[in-house]
């Protein structure tokens, strides 16, 4: 493993669990969320060089399998393991909500200043709470996809389907 993307919907562990591949590879780590939200949850115009730069690296690991409007196909492209946590929609959707609370109520700062505000998971169909609940099985259907497609046949598919396994396949590298 030395180019891996850690996929999955939100709220499913998708960042701890590619900082813990960085820490035990020793590989450098990215959130591709840091890279595209500017202040005030903008889109930062360097989004697409800024990852293209990182894509070229050898070596690398991390957790934002999304983005595709803006980048395609690349990150797997370039990847040569995806690592998928395909965990349950309730799961994923009550760990989303937790971590909402937990930032709101403490005024985490996440990107570039940015901050997560309560209202926005009621009325923002993109916030995490909302997305993850409705595209929680179009995200499945993508993942199998890449999974299945010939042009990804150099990947390494690991499909986690719950935070046990997870635990012990990491436990197992």
């Amino acid at each position: 493993m030395q180019r891996v993307v850690v996929g999955g919907i939100s709220g499913v562990g998708k960042t701890t669990l590619a900082k813990e591949l960085a820490r035990r590879l020793d590989l450098p780590y990215v959130d591709f969320d840091a890279l595209f939200h500017g202040p005030g949850w903008t889109r930062r115009p360097t989004f697409e060089a800024d990852v293209d730069e990182f894509l070229a690296t050898d070596r690398w690991v991390t957790d934002s399998d999304g983005y595709q409007t803006y980048l395609g196909n690349r990150v797997f492209r370039r990847a040569d393991t995806f690592v998928w946590l395909d965990y349950d929609r309730w799961f994923a959707e009550w760990r989303v909500v937790r971590r909402t609370i937990r930032r709101v109520a403490r005024r985490e700062e996440l990107f570039n200043g940015n901050r997560e505000r309560f209202l926005a998971a009621v009325t923002d169909p993109e916030h995490p709470v909302r997305w993850t609940w409705a595209r929680h099985a179009e995200r499945r259907r993508r993942n199998e996809a890449i999974a299945a497609d010939p042009d990804f046949a150099h990947l390494s598919v690991v499909r986690l389907g719950s935070p046990r396994r997870t635990r012990e396949w990491l436990a197992a590298l």
